[in-house]
């Protein structure tokens, strides 16, 4: 099978630009006190090197081989992400990255300027390497604006095949949703086959801990059978979800799986059976679904495949997904290990987002666990979160890690605001749904905060948390007087995970309520195995509480459980 022409359609109105010399060997190009040679792919500046990470020199490299026009944001989406959805702030990221590498500020804006509502130029004189000022480059063929006279440049039909540019190297792995294949025989079903798959894209958009290739990409494969290893090199990606839709009367029977290119294995796989009532209902519910069970299968997968690199190998990335295979098992000794391994990502990185917003979220559940003083915990999640925020305004992860330090901080409203940023975000976040549950239930609000325990396990059943999710569920119950179901619930977070601390600390606390003595005895025996430094004091002083009835029914329990 042929390659497309084009890998990675461009979006409306941008330009797929190689000017003169893209890829040339030998050419370099002289701006006031810096070389940037495009075939060594080196930044020197008065002879030494400088450091650039290799999007940010494809980025500049791209400014200035286009300096003849001011290059929008399509054309470096388009041409830098190769058509990948990026965000706004990942973009202002870059440019500044790459003023920096020249020597040049927002502030000042000498060689690369910012044009308001327009994009971005660079408008430092450039010279050859005999000093002479170097030509504005041209553009050829097929990519050259039209000319006034139709003969200047040959029809599209006539051009040769563009030459493929390799992928340049990512700090993230990519996905790719191919359109759902519409097995109904009904062709008006198309919309709805089609329509589940740009849902799905748009929401695995919003992890921000992933590229997800646009959708006129992945498109390109509609109707076609092509292997995964190859739609794999030819977009750049390391998995692809895909699917099928069969319509039978007002039933409709959805299959989604998420595959891993490499090893052509089948990483998760779920069907889907609804009534067709409501189309844009369904439609929403099954993206909800399959983008939640989706998002911790694929951190599984990039764990298990860093574990094959030897610490010395491992970058960024690949800490961050062994500090979250820590973090996810809530025990003190493996939430120690998980900072470790983020501190370390962020000495390789310091504006890592995603190391940060989850260094934070360490910071604030070991403190709340009773594995960490809240003094100094509270305080060093907060600078992680901020950083975070900073890093990437529009991560959800990073509005869920501040939203906890407001917890703790007591400040309750800006706390239950975060909470809701992140969830508008990411409606499909599931850490912070069953969380924002615990934030509700400390403000005495226990039904709201139990029905966003159970809608997160609703939406994300296999989620290495759902034992906290039903810890949240526990507690909640406890705070509307539930103490029966608030055993139930709690025993069943105790089987999932059975370290977790908010977990023993309910079931003692209900036992003791619920009169059941020796049981409450035993229990207070194991919790004591999990967090030593338990008692009344420290639950009065660090628990939460906004209302003080919630705070002395609490105290209230495990005094009836025997602890002093």
């Amino acid at each position: 099978m042929q390659r497309p022409r084009e890998q990675n359609p461009v979006k409306p109105g941008a330009q797929r630009d190689r000017s003169t010399g893209h890829g040339d060997a030998s050419v370099q190009f002289y701006f006031a006190n810096h070389v940037l040679d495009a075939g060594l792919r080196e930044l020197t500046r008065d002879g030494q090197n400088v450091a650039v990470e290799p999007q940010v020199f494809d980025l500049l490299l791209y400014l200035v081989q286009n300096r003849e026009r001011v290059v929008s944001k399509d054309d470096l989406i388009a041409n830098i992400w190769h058509g990948r959805i990026v965000s706004e702030s990942t973009l202002t990221s870059r440019i500044n990255a790459a003023r920096t590498a020249v020597g040049d500020t927002g502030k000042d804006q000498a060689l690369i300027r910012t044009i308001a509502r327009k994009g971005f130029r660079f408008v430092g004189e450039v010279r050859g390497a005999s000093g002479a000022i170097a030509p504005r480059p041209a553009l050829s063929g097929a990519l050259a604006p039209q000319s006034a006279n139709p003969v200047a440049s040959p029809p599209l039909a006539a051009t040769t095949e563009l030459p493929r540019q390799p992928f340049p190297q990512l700090d993230r792995p990519a996905i790719a949703v191919l359109p759902f294949t519409n097995i109904s025989g009904e062709p008006e079903q198309e919309y709805f086959s089609e329509g589940i798959s740009e849902d799905i894209i748009t929401a695995l958009s919003k992890l921000r801990w992933f590229y997800v290739i646009a959708r006129n990409s992945a498109f390109i494969y509609k109707g076609r059978s092509v292997h995964l290893k190859q739609i794999g090199e030819e977009l750049g990606v390391g998995y692809v979800v895909e699917g099928s839709v069969r319509k039978d009367g007002d039933q409709v029977r959805i299959t989604a799986q998420l595959n891993d290119v490499v090893t052509g294995s089948h990483l998760w796989a779920e069907r889907y059976d609804r009534n067709l009532a409501d189309v844009f209902a369904v439609q929403d519910e099954i993206t909800q679904a399959v983008v939640a069970a989706i998002e911790p299968q694929l951190y599984a997968a990039e764990n298990f495949r860093s574990q094959r690199k030897t610490p010395d190998n491992m970058d960024a990335w690949d800490l961050v997904m062994r500090a979250l295979s820590h973090y996810w098992r809530v025990t003190r000794s493996d939430n120690l290990v998980a900072q470790a391994l983020l501190e370390k990502a962020i000495a390789v990185d310091p504006h890592y987002g995603q190391a940060l917003s989850l260094l934070a979220a360490c910071h604030t559940f070991s403190a709340h666990m009773g594995w960490e003083e809240m003094t100094a915990a509270v305080p060093a999640a907060e600078r992680a979160a901020l950083a975070a925020i900073r890093a990437d305004s529009e991560d959800a992860w990073a509005h869920y890690a501040l939203a906890s330090v407001y917890l703790f901080t007591r400040r309750f409203d800006d706390c239950i605001a975060e909470f809701e940023l992140a969830l508008r975000l990411n409606p499909n976040f599931s850490p912070a749904r069953g969380i924002y549950g615990v934030a509700l239930s400390y403000r005495g609000r226990w039904q709201e905060g139990y029905d966003a325990a159970r809608q997160a396990l609703r939406f994300s059943p296999r989620d290495p948390f759902a034992g906290i999710y039903s810890g949240v569920a526990a507690y909640c119950q406890y705070v509307g007087g539930n103490y029966e179901e608030a055993i139930r619930l709690a025993r069943e977070a105790l089987r999932q995970r059975a370290g977790f601390v908010g977990a023993h600390r309910v079931l003692t606390a209900s036992l003791g309520m619920s009169g059941h003595t020796k049981a409450a005895a035993a229990a207070l025996d194991a919790l004591r195995e999990v967090q030593p430094n338990i008692s009344l004091a420290w639950l009065a002083s660090e628990m939460p509480f906004e209302l003080e009835a919630d705070r002395a029914a609490y105290l209230e329990g495990f005094r009836r459980a025997g602890l002093g």
